[in-house]
């Protein structure tokens, strides 16, 4: 399943515990295996591969176990920029200039008497 924008949290939280369980067993893990190994219950780790919302805590824990937290620095940017700063950075540029004043104009752009 493609995780997408609109999917409900529900269906992320089934779908991310069903990777999980799929590591685990592909690097030859039983749950009780992973869960002293990262150092949660392993009652935890049922209802994370169950698709129960789990700590975050919990998670760091066993993807740092099975050698996958590489994939967490993907998830959000180290350095989120704001659009002002983008501006800032681009440098100052300057203003357009106003011309001067014609001095011969009238006070309704007509000729000065």
């Amino acid at each position: 399943m493609k995780i997408q924008n609109l999917t409900p949290t529900e269906n992320v939280l089934a779908e991310l515990g069903h990777r999980l369980a799929r590591a685990r067993k592909a690097q030859g893990m039983t749950q009780p295996d992973l869960a002293q190994a990262a150092g949660i219950g392993v009652a935890t780790l049922r209802r994370i591969e169950g698709g129960s919302d789990g700590q975050m805590g919990s998670w760091i824990k066993l993807l740092r176990t099975l050698g996958m937290i590489d994939a967490v620095d993907g998830l959000l940017a180290q350095e989120i920029r704001s659009p002002m700063a983008d501006a800032k950075a681009a440098g100052n540029r300057s203003r357009a200039r106003r011309r001067p004043a014609d001095d011969t104009a009238g006070p309704w752009g007509d000729q000065a008497p």
